[in-house]
């Protein structure tokens, strides 16, 4: 399956023990390579494929060489890019970038923050999902496929299987949210992998898409999952605020407060779902910040210090050792 090549709810105000280094992109000339190592999440192809007609394609969005900034489209073929630390500390993160379910972006959401928590000593998994408007099977459930399939297979080779996270940013928040939240298997077990459990240990989610309902739908995000006239029942069942939170796994999530794409009410609404189910949260709001900053954008700016945040954060639930 590995090619080459190919408790209790928070508002933290502070961080105990600075780590500068994980909050800074490195300066090069150059994007660094991309790791050599990626796993096909489908040895056999994915689920529900028959009328699936779409051509994949990456695109590079970036004309500067000191970084790459590509999104993926059409993915028929979904993989995990595998980034190992020098000094692994044993916990594993999967990774789903952003792209309102019209693509996924491939750097700025995904390799750039892996590189960030491999710094820390976290094993990362970046994933590159299907999407739910390009004819498969599953419909909207197909990149949850993904997620959970992805999921299982990073259990089944974590150094930990008991320390799994998952990490979601804004639409990809919300397949994070859904593998969290959500119980069920969408898919037929294909192997011995799909015998582990695909509920993460803890997530962390990054101004997700939260609701699919008005006034603070993200509508891109909507209309690629949910069509363009999506019933009330449809609405509520792909809301995260409106999910069965009871016993989940604890959840961090972060937000900027002048987020012009995806409204802070997302995370608000959730955080009130949330503390209902005595789920163990703890969140982050920043006057500015914007929406997607991922690691780059954000350099010299208060959020800046969210991986920092994160981490300490992770640290006080047993996931990760701090020196």
């Amino acid at each position: 399956m590995i090619l080459n090549r190919r408790g209790a709810l928070g508002l933290a105000a502070a961080v105990t023990t600075p780590l500068p280094a994980l909050a800074m992109t490195p300066v090069s000339q150059v994007a660094p390579a991309d790791p050599a190592e990626t796993i096909r999440l489908w040895p056999a192809g994915a689920p529900g494929g028959e009328r699936v007609t779409v051509t994949p394609k990456v695109v590079e969005c970036s004309t500067d060489p000191a970084f790459h900034d590509r999104f993926a489209q059409y993915t028929t073929d979904p993989i995990l890019t595998v980034m190992r630390p020098e000094r692994p500390n044993g916990a594993s993160l999967l990774l789903i970038p952003g792209g309102g379910y019209r693509w996924a972006v491939v750097d700025k959401e995904g390799l750039d923050v892996a590189r960030v928590f491999a710094a820390a000593g976290v094993t990362c998994f970046v994933l590159r999902y299907r999407l739910p408007g390009d004819g498969w099977a599953a419909g909207p459930d197909a990149p949850l496929q993904d997620a959970q399939r992805a999921l299982r297979l990073v259990r089944a080779q974590a150094p930990d299987p008991a320390r799994v996270a998952v990490l979601g940013a804004s639409a990809g928040g919300h397949l994070a949210g859904m593998l969290t939240a959500r119980t069920d298997a969408t898919y037929t077990p294909v192997d011995a992998a799909d015998s582990g459990s695909f509920r993460p240990d803890l997530s962390f989610l990054m101004y997700p898409v939260a609701t699919m309902a008005d006034p603070h739908v993200h509508a891109g995000s909507r209309k690629e999952m949910l069509g363009e006239t999506p019933s009330a029942e449809m609405i509520a069942r792909y809301s995260l605020e409106r999910m069965d939170w009871a016993g989940r796994p604890l959840v961090f999530l972060l937000h900027a407060m002048d987020d012009a794409a995806v409204p802070v009410e997302n995370s608000l609404q959730l955080l009130t779902a949330l503390k209902a189910a005595g789920v163990p949260t703890e969140a982050h709001l920043f006057q500015e910040g914007g929406h997607g900053f991922g690691i780059r954008l954000i350099a010299g700016k208060p959020a800046a210090v969210w991986p920092e945040l994160a981490l300490a954060w992770a640290a006080r639930h047993g996931w990760i050792t701090r020196p």
